[in-house]
């Protein structure tokens, strides 16, 4: 299923690290990519490089431990990045969804979380039939001296972490500001009738969209370095 065509100005192929980071830190609002190891799936229009979408094991160990599964049965939506572009959001990750399972039979659900403080409900799941199962606790995460948010578990006291193995250069607390984060509205996708059957009672009315995020378009906005970001229903940062 490589170089699915879904329309004749659509396309879904995989993405290089650097086009996928590229997008992540110029369309995202984290500015940043996420922990490896990475599905990269890019998205092109007429042609053009818009976007990606990213599929990753999550910040969370224990991201599948409610469903029962294996860590090869599931992942996590990490990162939608994309520039301005003329397909629907919930379109292109159904189309991303379909492009990962059909390289992987094993996967079961995908995870997503929208995070309130970014003016974000979760709309594009919604449009694209997602289980909402509720928000997570609050938490805390550090903002660096260069303005980048780093997850509580990459912040260490020695300044370095593991990461796959292989040793990575961290930040220390007292290099940090430390902020406290609300819950984020989560999101589930099953991929078989099994798993739908499984987490159906999980289901919750889904979260209305902040009448402050309604009322702002470049709160909408916030994050993307392309001025001509989309304002409106397609905005594309979970």
């Amino acid at each position: 299923m490589r170089g699915h065509m879904a329309k004749a100005d659509l396309r879904i192929d995989w993405a290089t690290h650097a086009s996928a980071k590229f997008a992540c830190e110029n369309w995202h609002y984290s500015k940043s990519v996420p922990v490896p190891p990475l599905v990269k799936v890019g998205v092109w229009e007429c042609g053009k490089f818009t976007g990606v979408v990213i599929f990753s094991r999550g910040a969370t160990p224990s991201l599948l431990k409610p469903f029962g599964l294996k860590q090869d049965e599931g992942c996590e939506l990490t990162r939608v990045a994309l520039t301005r572009h003329k397909t629907q959001v919930s379109r292109i990750i159904k189309l991303a969804l379909n492009f990962v399972k059909h390289s992987n039979p094993n996967l079961r659900i995908v995870v997503s979380f929208a995070d309130p403080e970014e003016f974000h409900h979760g709309g594009i799941y919604q449009a694209g039939n997602w289980i909402y199962s509720g928000k997570t606790s609050t938490s805390k995460e550090y903002i660096g001296p260069n303005g980048k948010r780093w997850h509580a578990r990459m912040i260490k006291k020695k300044g370095w972490t593991t990461v796959q193995g292989a040793i990575r250069k961290t930040l220390t607390p007292d290099q940090c500001t430390e902020v406290k984060r609300l819950g984020k509205h989560r999101y589930l996708m099953p991929l078989d009738a099994a798993m739908r059957a499984q987490i159906a009672p999980l289901a919750k009315p889904y979260p209305k969209r902040d009448k402050q995020a309604m009322a702002s378009p470049e709160a909408q906005r916030r994050g993307s370095a392309d001025r001509h970001a989309p304002t409106h229903s397609t905005t594309s940062n979970p």
